[in-house]
């Protein structure tokens, strides 16, 4: 699996804030399974657990609108 850009930031953010996995697991209420494929880039993942994960560093995943540029 391709490490993203969300799982990047989720590895960054646990190791800024000291976390193990085990920990991340246990302090946002998702499986260690899922901490697990979440930081190595899974491409189906559940959305509301993502943001379980998230909350803990103060984000979200959510609907962006996409910017259309006139050609």
């Amino acid at each position: 699996m391709e490490q993203t850009r969300l799982s990047k930031y989720i590895k960054a953010m646990r190791k800024q804030y000291g976390l193990t996995q085990v920990e991340l697991s246990e302090k946002s209420g998702v499986g260690l399974r899922f901490v697990r494929e979440l930081e190595q880039g899974k491409q189906t993942l559940r959305l509301d657990k993502v943001n379980q994960v998230l909350n803990l560093f103060g984000s979200e995943v959510g609907a962006v609108p996409i910017l259309k540029t006139d050609e």
